[in-house]
């Protein structure tokens, strides 16, 4: 390690653009290093931290939001510090942070959806599963989302562990929904909606559907809501049978869908409909809007890797729907001047270290962790040691950085930049201002909490409870 360098007299400074789970877990990694003294600034969007756990989290599953509890201890720490409502690549930028800190973690996420690729996507009617999620999650991105729910009929594309929450919300009782942290306005708009049929494609079979056994057996424990499989839908090509014979994940969704498939319909006032081995292949208007899907029904081939992947048939079905929810995945969106890789839609890094697109080489002291890393793969907990990893290949490098006394290593000079270009930046006693305020809000109403979900509004509450407490 460089003279000096994580001691007391001349602690190691880090940078953290991003307040998510991955970026958090960062934080932890080095908190814990032994004979490493580290300064941790995060630098976020909003004023509110947390990322896709705030405003990512299907609002009936509090459980998982729990972790945040973890996230607050480390911004707890006397040497970890909050500046909320300050954007990458407009208040601060990359050469800001390489004249300030020694090392900087880019904790971004995947904050946008992937495309389709087809015809009609951009219809009115036609949104991304980012966009809907954030939306009744109240991200102050989505919070003014034109969504219409005066249709019969949603159908969803997709059939990930996203296209399972938004399936259940959209059929949720409006009683039960009322009970989460979910955004007031779509609690309002949720109470008039019109939608009593979700039908969910999958381009692939039941074997290779990409969501988890419990948020598939949720769908079957909704109130009023019956869960329609078709039995043909269930027969399995030889090759699907041979993955289903190994993968215990599949053999219990597996039998979920069967009984599901078994099970007579109900009656109920609501249906989610679970449709395997079709693609959609346009998506049809009138007067820019969304009247319908026309999808193609597939079969499964061995591709040259000996994977198995959807082949159209030949056969199409048009399915009448006002509402089009496309839930294929997520993509990381480019920061000003970090490289990034278009094949791989992340941040350009070898193992966590951001690297030079043309030459491979490593830009000294700059890092990557989370779904900006290595894509949208994994469950809240995979960026624990994702995030672990990459601080490793961080402590490796420390002797390859100048550990001599350096003026802009002053913790207070990103204070005086942010001040001068950011005035109205968030500390983490702001945030825990407004979460008490969301917490009163929600107790008075039976209820987790009562979101603010406009940026402004925060920072009204922030400063009235400031003006209060002098």
């Amino acid at each position: 390690m460089s003279q000096n360098l994580g001691t007391l007299e001349r602690p190691l400074q880090v940078a953290i653009v991003g307040a998510g789970p991955s970026g958090f877990y960062a934080a932890e990694a080095l908190l814990k290093q032994a004979n490493i003294v580290c300064r941790i600034d995060f630098f976020n969007r909003f004023p509110t931290p947390f990322g896709l756990i705030r405003e990512g989290v299907a609002p009936d599953h509090q459980s998982i939001k729990s972790v945040t509890r973890i996230y607050d201890r480390i911004a707890s720490n006397p040497n970890v510090r909050y500046f909320g409502n300050v954007t990458f690549g407009v208040d601060i930028n990359r050469d800001d942070l390489q004249q300030f800190y020694d090392q900087i973690i880019y904790a971004v996420g995947a904050q946008a959806d992937r495309r389709m690729g087809i015809a009609g996507e951009n219809l009115h009617g036609s949104l991304s599963a980012t966009a809907f999620v954030g939306w009744y999650n109240g991200h102050p991105d989505y919070r003014d989302l034109d969504v219409d729910l005066s249709h019969h009929r949603a159908v969803v594309i997709g059939n990930g562990n996203v296209a399972m929450d938004i399936a259940r919300i959209v059929s949720t009782p409006i009683e039960t929904l009322a009970k989460t942290d979910i955004a007031d306005y779509a609690i309002e708009q949720l109470r008039e909606s019109q939608i009593r049929e979700v039908v969910v494609l999958g381009r692939r079979g039941p074997v290779q559907a990409a969501f988890t056994y419990p948020e598939l057996k949720e769908l079957g424990e909704l109130d009023d809501v019956d869960v329609i499989v078709d039995p043909a839908d269930l027969e399995l090509d030889e090759h699907s049978a041979a993955v289903l014979a190994i993968d215990k994940t599949a053999q219990k969704n597996y039998q979920i869908l069967r009984e599901f498939a078994a099970a007579a319909p109900s009656g109920a006032s609501q249906r989610i409909y679970l449709r395997f081995l079709v693609s959609p292949k346009a998506i049809i208007g009138d007067n820019d809007r969304v009247t319908a899907v026309e999808t193609e029904h597939n079969s499964l081939v061995v591709d040259k890797n000996g994977g198995l992947r959807p082949q159209g048939t030949g056969s199409f079905e048009t399915i009448e729907t006002g509402l089009i929810l496309r839930s294929v995945g997520y993509r990381t969106v480019p920061l000003k001047g970090v490289p990034f890789d278009q094949r791989t839609n992340t941040i350009s890094n070898v193992l966590g270290r951001v690297t030079d697109l043309k030459s491979g080489d490593a830009f000294p002291g700059e890092y990557v962790v989370g779904w900006a890393k290595r894509g949208p793969s994994g469950v809240i907990g995979t960026n624990k040691p994702d995030s672990a990893a990459t601080v490793n290949a961080m402590i490796e490098d420390l002797s390859n950085l100048p550990g001599i006394p350096d003026p802009n290593r002053d913790p207070e000079r990103i204070v005086a930049l942010l001040r001068q270009r950011k005035p109205d930046f968030v500390t983490y006693d702001d945030w825990r201002s407004l979460d008490q305020y969301e917490l009163a809000r929600g107790a008075e109403q039976g209820r987790p909490r009562v979101k603010v979900t406009s940026v402004s509004e925060m920072l009204n509450v922030i400063r009235r409870n400031k003006a209060n407490e002098s």
